[in-house]
């Protein structure tokens, strides 16, 4: 007979809060209405694509057929919706079920700290660092793939705790596969495949265990992308994984463009190269030519670049998310994000605009609970790092962890956003809640 979930008060306490929360984002959306990203439209038409003709495009199927939108949106988030839609086409439904799974989410992250001998009575200091990262309930309440990316890179990390703690091969199998799942969500995830195999290496080696079977299963996510390369080669001629690689090759260098010489450069230069990659027939050639000019541009600028994505990956970690906040209440639309129409913060601060910057602060009420969500990303940031140097944790899970979290930060680099770091913003809360509340125990148990 299957072992039964038991939930204490302290679990009731804990779920009740995180489910009231959700529903008070949920009620937010239901008022502002803007549940919709940029990207929202292609998962939609994708999975309406499935549902109606089998057929994975992200546009239009009635207009002509572009070869980039085959591969532009990777296929388990529009299956994830299309699966919805067969029941009913209701994309509040769809947020729904989103928060159902952040929920999960939450939850299942709690379940992997009480491995590390967490104690419930400091479930205030989880709930705390959660809530006062609302990019996950506005995530929750977005038509956006990031709730279902979270999911799957959670379960890649829990079961590699689940390794480590009974060192079973089934537990690096479902790695494998949970990795596969979340390269298929977004395509962030595929690169880190070379990096799972060497992590896999690491502990066998550190464990003493014969390599030959775990270099087998460490290969998993590694066929996968093979496979879906080739199947995207049946469908555009060109081995590719996702159509996104070739498109910020060149991208990545409009917010470096725009920083050094201004915005006005940056356009011109944006503009400039993609009329050059239109007028490439061929879709092989034109993924070819992007990827080989995002390669000459990094030549060019080395050093610059490379300091300046720096310094954004390390910003992600103290992102506010205040973008996404307005854009979710309303007070800022895409075109305005897109355009540049409204001086931001981040732009006043470097000009030192001071007289901007008070117009700024009497305009944007926002600000105030933008200063709350910095101050305890800051503070979770300082425990987060203070868990990489607590000899008392395992060498592996610090490792595995530091690596993981460094990945999606340089990844995002300089479209660093919320978003782009919510895959593993519930690690890094994981991490800062454990530093705090040994801490706190510390503290406590000192004599007066």
């Amino acid at each position: 007979m299957a072992n039964k979930i038991v939930l204490d008060t302290r679990d009731k306490l804990f779920l009740g809060i995180i489910i009231f929360t959700h529903l008070f984002f949920l009620l937010l959306a239901c008022y502002f209405k803007k549940i919709y990203m940029g990207d929202s439209s292609e998962y939609i038409y994708e999975a309406l694509n499935i549902k109606n003709l089998f057929f994975f495009y992200s546009g239009n199927p009635a207009m002509p057929i572009e070869p980039e939108l085959m591969t532009q949106r990777q296929p388990l988030y529009p299956l994830f919706l299309s699966y919805i839609y067969l029941f009913k086409i209701n994309n509040w439904f769809v947020l729904i079920i989103q928060n159902v799974l952040s929920i999960f989410n939450i939850f299942y992250c709690r379940k992997i700290i009480l491995k590390f001998n967490f104690k419930k009575q400091y479930d205030w200091l989880l709930l705390l660092l959660i809530i006062t990262y609302p990019a996950q309930f506005i995530n929750a309440s977005t038509i956006a793939p990031d709730i279902l990316l979270q999911t799957f890179t959670l379960i890649y990390f829990g079961s590699f705790i689940s390794l480590i703690q009974f060192k079973q091969p089934k537990y690096a199998i479902a790695m494998g596969f949970a990795l596969i799942a979340g390269f298929m969500v977004k395509p962030v995830l595929y690169p880190f495949v070379l990096l799972h195999i060497v992590m896999l290496i690491v502990y066998a080696v550190y464990n003493k265990l014969k390599l030959q079977r775990i270099v087998v299963i460490a290969l998993i996510p590694l066929i996968g992308v093979l496979f879906y390369n080739y199947w995207n080669y049946t469908r555009t001629q060109k081995f590719h994984f996702s159509s996104n690689q070739a498109f910020n090759a060149i991208y990545y260098y409009y917010p470096f463009i725009s920083t050094t010489y201004g915005a006005d450069s940056a356009n011109k230069f944006l503009l400039k190269e993609r009329a050059i990659i239109a007028s490439i027939p061929q879709y092989r050639y034109r993924y070819d030519y992007a990827n080989d000019r995002g390669m000459q541009l990094l030549q060019q600028n080395y050093i610059a670049y490379l300091l300046f994505h720096i310094k954004n990956s390390i910003r992600i970690f103290l992102e506010p998310g205040k973008g996404e906040l307005d854009l979710f209440t309303g007070k800022l639309t895409y075109s305005q994000l897109y355009s540049k129409e409204q001086a931001g913060f981040y732009y006043l601060i470097k000009t030192k605009d001071w007289s901007g910057l008070f117009r700024y602060f009497k305009t944007n009420f926002s600000i105030i609970p933008v200063f709350i969500v910095l101050l305890f990303n800051c503070l979770r940031t300082i425990a987060f790092v203070y868990f990489f140097f607590n000899k008392n944790m395992s060498f592996l899970v610090r490792l595995f962890l530091f690596t993981l979290v460094s990945y999606f930060a340089i990844a995002a680099g300089p479209i660093a956003n919320t978003r782009y770091f919510l895959p593993v913003s519930l690690l890094v809360i994981f991490a800062a809640t454990l530093s705090l509340s040994n801490f706190v125990e510390k503290r406590r148990s000192k004599p007066f």
